[in-house]
């Protein structure tokens, strides 16, 4: 009974979301407190445990990271790159956001896609700004090729840290196994984003006189204080890069970040908070407790024990259930929450594999559904849920099915690439 309620709750507020009729954040508090009310989750472990409770470590790395895009932001920096961009660009649409796309994809597998996108959104809507042309189509192509690009790494993608940790696989692995077909499904929708933007790619050439008179160099507005702060910069990613081998969290890595570039910039630390996404961060919180209600009472592990008896030995039926299962389950209950509940499954799986390759290739299809799958709705990665408040709070609103309607249709074309690529790699 409890596993329906909480079920029941979850499908409410997902139903409100998606249709907007009422504000994202009030919906997921409501539903956090109606599954605490009714004892769907577990107490006050809500607030403590890994994985029936807030995942900390998310939201702790949110936050580091946006109070250090804050501080970088207050040199110009952003400008700089918007007005070079639109210049490079001489102002054509698909030219810029191919630009933009690669940009995007080619950072997010080092910086981690969260990250890339707090960098990257700013910079876009300058530009469009710049170019008097609709931000919408630019940013929901930049976090669509942020999500491709972050499967590439460990450190690229969230639910890939956790997976990692879970199967003992290392930087290099992913490099190895995932970065092949992150670069061949990378290519296809730069191709396929002629097509499905086609219609934002109309423009008034008139204002493009207007942007290469300027000169991008006049937009660094205190270049002593950039050095500073790319160098702060610098020493976070070669950090997030290495955690496999010092053992510290990402999240405390932004943390100490942020508090090291509030020291070295002597900038106004109010300033730097109100340009911290706090409605962001509160949906997030939100939203992992009535995860936590679906993990709690049974409704996600009892889905995952269902498919291992379904499929019993026959292993490429359960890759090719891992890699479309985690796509769609990804694209509706968030995959950072998704992959940490489900992992200890596959790794039962994993298990009773004939051989490490089988074993490593339903890793492999884990990850490369969950990543994908991000792309699947609105809600269903951290850089998609930031990068729309990001668009909504400088006058650029995406709603839930203006970004799902593109989504959904880059999902299903990724995750059956990815499905001919393990079919191929380990089971031919």
């Amino acid at each position: 009974m409890s596993a329906v309620l909480a079920l029941a709750i979850f499908v409410v507020a997902f139903f409100f979301i998606a249709t907007e009729k009422a504000n994202k954040v009030a919906v997921v508090l409501i539903a956090a407190g109606a599954m605490a009310v009714t004892g769907l989750i577990p107490g006050s472990e809500v607030f403590f445990s890994e994985h029936e409770g807030i995942d900390w470590n998310v939201i702790f790395l949110l936050l580091g990271m946006m109070i250090i895009v804050g501080i970088v932001k207050q040199t110009g920096l952003f400008d700089y790159l918007g007005i070079w961009a639109a210049k490079r660009s001489r102002g054509k649409p698909y030219r810029l956001m191919v630009m933009l796309m690669l940009i995007t994809a080619i950072a997010s597998p080092f910086l981690d896609n969260v990250t890339t996108i707090m960098l990257v959104a700013p910079v876009t809507v300058v530009v469009c700004n710049r170019l008097r042309i609709p931000a919408q189509p630019y940013l929901i192509a930049e976090i669509l090729a942020s999500n491709i690009g972050g499967a590439a790494t460990l450190i690229g993608d969230p639910p890939n840290i956790i997976i990692g940790s879970r199967a003992g696989l290392t930087f290099t692995d992913f490099l190895v196994h995932m970065a092949p077909i992150v670069v061949v499904i990378f290519a296809f929708f730069v191709l396929f984003t002629r097509f499905l933007f086609r219609r934002s790619f109309q423009h008034e050439s008139g204002h493009l006189d207007e942007v290469m008179a300027l000169q991008e160099k006049r937009a660094i507005t205190d270049p002593k204080l950039l050095v500073r702060c790319l160098v702060v910069l610098g020493g976070v990613i070669t950090a997030f890069a290495l955690h496999a081998v010092v053992h510290i969290e990402p999240s405390i890595v932004a943390l100490v970040g942020a508090g090291v570039m509030v020291l070295v910039a002597d900038v106004d630390l109010g300033d730097v908070l109100r340009e911290v996404e706090w409605p962001t961060l509160t949906f997030f919180m939100g939203l992992f407790v009535m995860v936590a209600g679906l993990v709690h009472t049974g409704v996600i592990a009892d889905i995952g024990t269902w498919a291992v008896d379904v499929l019993g030995d026959n292993y490429f039926a359960a890759a090719t259930s891992l890699i479309f299962g985690s796509a769609v389950l990804g694209a509706f209950f968030d995959n950072i929450p998704y992959v940490a509940t489900m992992a200890p499954i596959v790794e039962g799986v994993v298990a009773q594999a004939p051989d490490p390759q089988t074993g490593q290739a339903l890793w492999w299809a884990f990850a490369l559904g969950a990543d994908f799958g991000g792309n699947g709705t609105a809600v269903a990665a951290s850089a998609n849920v930031v990068a729309i408040g990001i668009a909504a709070r400088t006058g650029h609103p995406i709603s839930f099915w203006q970004f799902t309607k593109y989504g959904i249709v880059v999902t299903v074309l990724s995750t059956i690439l990815a499905w001919v690529y393990v079919w191929l790699r380990y089971f031919v």
